[in-house]
């Protein structure tokens, strides 16, 4: 069984990253899409997860919707229901909703991932999964984009597209793509194909994304950048990525998936808001006190985070207010908020891990 979709992505891949609202797996065996094989399977896995954890998946409340996909072979859409230490009585627990499919076409093996959890209870050794490997959760995202052309799949084909550091070769990914779409009796997708559905991105955009993001993004962030992914597809010819902040002697860029700065809960959650800015190609207002203690509001584009020789945090911005390269000490920081006024980078934005992780393939 191995995980796909975008909570693959999501806890595979990215760190910041769209929610999605399931997960999405495809099974080895297409006989394991038996209700009484998943009753007994989901038991088992539930008795594990309460010795384990204390969290009741009650077998009583398990539906499971075996039908037809449109080739004719069965799928499965299952709710799991589960209780908790906060969880409500009765039968209004929370659930989880699984998509379950054995016929999807598989190009590339697919790879052991390590899953992001940045909680108080990560086992020590981690937590592994069966998953998708990263060129074909990539070609499956421009498949489904060219298929269904839904506001998530345009975020994420871009969003995976900008990962320049992760971006696999363009001939590769073409290759996966054309095989995906062969095995759906549909044409590669190319920009002009998509250029007719774009009032039907714009009407369903916020209803559709803004439940799934800290802040809602202007749709042309993404849609502008559409010809330059689909030329690089086709062609292979690469953008130009434009020069990083030069480093000072002894700084050191920060770009873990989980930063530990310095501050507090209520600053580190800053941080993260102009994280996320940067990594949607946003303007931030940032709300700082300079040395003296004057306050000030900034309007910004944010690159990188780093840590110099003596210590200190600092976020290199381009300062729009002034026009000019600006240095904020982190611990100075008081608040920020994401705008929605676009930046095309003037340099490298080093806020997000450089490329997904990269694991041995099964």
């Amino acid at each position: 069984m191995g995980l796909q979709g975008d909570t693959c992505l999501k806890k595979c891949f990215f760190e910041t990253y769209r929610f999605s609202e399931d997960l999405d797996f495809t099974l080895l065996d297409s006989g394991h899409i038996d209700e009484e094989f998943l009753k007994h399977t989901l038991a088992e896995i539930g008795q594990w997860v309460y010795d384990e954890t204390g969290i009741e998946i009650p077998a009583g409340m398990q539906d499971f919707e075996i039908f037809k996909n449109p080739r004719g072979n069965p799928s499965c859409q299952a709710k799991v229901a589960y209780r908790g230490p906060i969880s409500p009585p009765g039968k209004n627990a929370p659930r989880i909703k699984l998509d379950l499919t054995a016929d999807e076409l598989i190009v590339l093996p697919p790879v052991v991932a390590s899953v992001f959890h940045p909680y108080s209870d990560t086992p020590k050794a981690g937590i592994e999964i069966l998953a998708y490997a990263y060129e074909e959760a990539f070609g499956e995202k421009v498949r489904a984009l060219g298929e269904r052309t839904r506001p998530r799949d345009l975020y994420d084909v871009i969003n995976l597209y900008r990962n320049a550091s992760a971006r696999p070769a363009a001939a590769v990914l073409l290759d996966v793509l054309r095989q995906k779409c062969g095995f759906k009796s549909i044409a590669v997708p190319r920009f002009a194909d998509l250029e007719p559905h774009r009032a039907d991105l714009a009407a369903g955009w916020e209803n559709m994304l803004a439940h799934q993001l800290p802040a809602l993004l202007p749709l042309n962030t993404f849609w502008n950048e559409l010809p330059e992914f689909f030329a690089w597809l086709e062609g292979g010819e690469e953008p130009t990525v434009p020069l990083a902040y030069a480093l000072s002697a002894g700084d050191v860029v920060l770009r873990e998936r989980q930063l530990r700065l310095p501050v507090g809960a209520a600053a580190q959650s800053t941080i993260e808001v102009i994280r996320f800015a940067g990594f949607n190609r946003l303007c931030v207002e940032i709300d700082y006190r300079n040395e003296q203690g004057i306050p000030s509001t900034r309007l910004a584009e944010p690159y990188s985070l780093r840590r110099t020789a003596e210590g200190n945090v600092l976020l290199h911005v381009h300062d729009l207010t002034k026009d000019q390269h600006k240095t904020l000490r982190v611990d100075r920081i008081q608040g920020a908020r994401v705008t929605d006024r676009m930046f095309a980078p003037r340099h490298d934005v080093e806020l997000t891990p450089e490329g997904p992780i990269r694991v041995p393939r099964v």
